[in-house]
């Protein structure tokens, strides 16, 4: 089966147009999150004229690949600055809370960096990873849960990006990974990405990223389109 397609929901059964927010905060766990991850939804986003700030949760230092056979911890924050500049993002904010380590932080305490960076920079939605963490991984699960927290608490929308569950089968049955997906009809959103900022961005990861990577797969089986889905869905439009 050729790895080229974009599966999922047919038209009708998903939006295609991404919120018209004047400012976006993309909340991630580690450093080429933005990138490997958002990095195709941002593109779009900036496209659109959405202004686009990051917050990073920690410097990815317990990363097991090092491609370049150096100090993560320094060289991961230089690469999610270069990324994101290629991406053209407005704003980086990067804590140091330990990689692999979140989901033992209190989830109050995550939200509250949530909450001050959205109030610094006018943030009227969030982007997340889904609540699977995607690649199941605790740290992106505990980066989305304080998104989720600080979104129900200020009313602010949270949108996460997701894999249709068949790619998430295919990848999973292909790389011996475990990637989570969802159905057609838990689906919110299909949009239609360029890859090229996305792919220039990820390149700049170089501790991270290598001719092999998964990342080249996904986006082969992925194609042009991007699937999302609302965590916390923006607030009805009030009666007159």
């Amino acid at each position: 089966m050729s790895d080229c397609g974009s599966p999922g929901p047919q038209p009708g059964q998903a939006g295609t147009m991404l919120p018209p927010w004047p400012r976006a905060l993309a909340v991630i766990a580690h450093p080429d999150d933005e990138s490997f991850g958002l990095g195709a939804v941002i593109d779009r986003l900036i496209a659109a004229r959405t202004a686009v700030d990051i917050l990073c949760f920690t410097h990815g230092g317990a990363s097991t690949l090092n491609q370049t056979h150096t100090d993560l911890h320094r060289v991961r924050e230089t690469e999610l600055r270069g990324a994101s500049a290629e991406l053209g993002v407005a704003s980086v904010t990067l804590l140091d809370y330990p990689d692999g380590g979140l989901s033992r932080v209190l989830a109050a305490e995550l939200a509250g960096h949530v909450a001050a960076v959205a109030d610094r920079t006018g943030a009227g939605g969030f982007l997340v990873f889904d609540d699977t963490g995607v690649t199941g991984h605790p740290d992106h699960r505990a980066a989305t849960s304080a998104a989720v927290l600080t979104g129900n608490r200020a009313g602010v929308p949270v949108l996460a990006w997701t894999l249709p569950a068949e790619v998430a089968a295919r990848l999973s049955a292909g790389t011996g990974q475990d990637f989570a997906g969802r159905p057609p009809a838990l689906i919110d959103l299909r949009v239609r990405v360029s890859r090229e900022r996305q792919r220039r961005a990820a390149l700049l990861h170089a501790s991270q990223i290598s001719s092999g990577a998964v990342l080249w797969r996904r986006l082969r089986l992925l194609g042009d389109y991007e699937y999302l889905r609302w965590l916390v869905p923006p607030a009805a439009p009030a009666a007159r």
